[in-house]
């Protein structure tokens, strides 16, 4: 039920007052609370208008209003706000007015500029720059909210490289952000959100800790390219290699890898005289989102141990940037490779016993408790969605949150559900309808097996 005017006035004042106290002089905390409080004023307002075509016109106004807010918002701060962008920038998620003005944020964050990178450079390896490179390319190819990248070639072996340095003063200003985020998700889930947002916060607060570790990066990025190697006879995605002793916690080098933005492939198919709409290009497009979801199906469920940022900036029908991986500990990866084949199996009953051992903690005053619990596990834990659906808000009045309230969620399993929401949209935006968990059905059965655990 729609909060009264007066309330949502209130509510505003009580988020700026909740973000001031709870965070940074960074952020006045002013444009997060009225972005929010104008999507609820506006819910209020639709309430009222019972023409179909005028109410939707009223949420498009907003849409729009909201989503040059936000990219103000985000390209103005950068840091943890930018990776906010990513998540909120998906077509499955956010109205076509958000993504369309959020996805042009994925690697657009301000550059350093070339003196403070050479300087970076050369303090890390404790060499002269111009004795490591023959050459190097002043404009990074992409700038994100902790590092930028540059392409470059080493001067001895003449080898094609990517450099990655991190912006210096990034790990302060994150800090100051991600406090700002978990004031703001203490606030929802006591106001309008029933779902454990915080452990989510604090678990993201422990992975971009991580992401400013690059030697912790470089291991995790040759661990993956070796299990890879090892469980396929071709590995369904590349993983760029990192290049011996040029490895510093702010600087990393690896191999340079020319491929296609996974944003740019309607494009690139359409440059090859293919129509991007039809069954050639579908057909592309499907092995590519299959390929990309195997190797994560590999990843979360064999070794427990994954990449944890599909976003689609990091994709070039390779995978890059290993900032943010996770290792997952034994009982969790088994639990949730029950829960994968229940989702697959269409097993209410097995979903609500994977939900108890995951350590999900739910509550629900639905009487149909256990099929509106399957379809919560299908939202967060799945890349399909509902036939004719292709947006899922958690403000929609048939939101399975307004049904089912997450009190409990463990953070160590923060990090899976990015992953699949993340995925969710990729699939969502190249047009295609598909099932990670169905896809994952075998490696989740081998898994269990191999534990001793499989039921039936």
């Amino acid at each position: 039920m729609p909060l009264p005017l007066a309330q949502l006035h209130d509510l505003r004042d009580r988020l700026s007052d909740h973000l001031r106290r709870g965070a940074a002089p960074r952020s006045s905390g002013c444009a997060p609370a009225d972005i929010y409080t104008s999507y609820k004023v506006c819910q209020l307002r639709a309430g009222f208008v019972k023409d179909e075509d005028e109410r939707e016109a009223l949420w498009e106004q907003q849409h729009e209003i909201g989503a040059q807010k936000m990219y103000s918002l985000c390209s103005e701060l950068g840091g943890l706000f930018l990776k906010a962008a990513q998540i909120l920038g998906r077509p499955d998620l956010a109205p076509m007015a958000w993504v369309k003005r959020l996805i042009t944020l994925c690697d657009k964050a301000p550059a350093t500029p070339f003196d403070v990178v050479r300087e970076v450079v050369e303090k890390q390896f404790g060499q002269n720059f111009d004795d490591i490179f023959e050459c190097f390319d002043v404009e990074p190819v992409g700038s994100a909210s902790i590092a930028q990248v540059h392409r470059a070639r080493l001067k001895l072996s003449r080898t094609d490289v990517a450099v990655k340095v991190q912006h210096p003063g990034a790990e302060q200003l994150m800090m100051v952000d991600i406090r700002n985020m978990q004031a703001f998700a203490q606030f929802l889930q006591k106001y309008d959100i029933n779902f454990d947002l915080f452990s989510a916060t604090k678990e993201m607060e422990k992975q971009i800790c991580y992401e400013f570790d690059f030697v912790r990066e470089a291991r995790a990025m040759e661990r993956i390219r070796e299990f890879l190697r090892v469980s396929n006879k071709k590995p369904p995605v590349m993983v760029p290699r990192v290049i011996p002793g040029m490895v510093s916690r702010e600087v990393l080098v690896m191999e340079f890898i020319e491929g296609t933005p996974i944003l740019n492939l309607g494009h690139e198919i359409a440059k090859r005289g293919i129509d991007p709409g039809g069954k050639v290009a579908a057909r592309a497009k499907q092995k590519i989102l299959s390929d990309l979801t195997l190797a994560y199906g590999q990843m979360i469920l064999k070794d427990g141990f994954f990449h944890a940022d599909p976003h689609p900036g990091n994709i070039l029908v390779a995978l890059l940037d290993y900032g943010q991986v996770k290792e997952m500990p034994e009982d969790l990866r088994l639990a949730y490779a029950n829960l994968v084949v229940a989702m697959a199996d269409d097993d209410f009953l097995r979903a609500e016993e994977s939900f108890r051992e995951l350590g999900i903690k739910t509550s629900t005053i639905a009487d149909n408790e256990l099929e509106e619990l399957f379809q919560l596990s299908l939202r967060m834990f799945d890349t399909r969605l509902p036939p004719g659906v292709t947006v899922m808000s958690p403000f929609a009045d048939d939101s399975s949150l307004k049904k089912v309230g997450v009190q409990g969620f463990p953070e160590e399993l923060f990090s899976v559900l990015r992953t699949i929401q993340l995925l969710c949209g990729l699939t969502v935006g190249m047009g295609l309808s598909f099932s990670c968990a169905q896809q994952w059905r075998p490696i989740a059965e081998e898994a269990l097996l191999k534990a001793g655990r499989l039921k039936g």
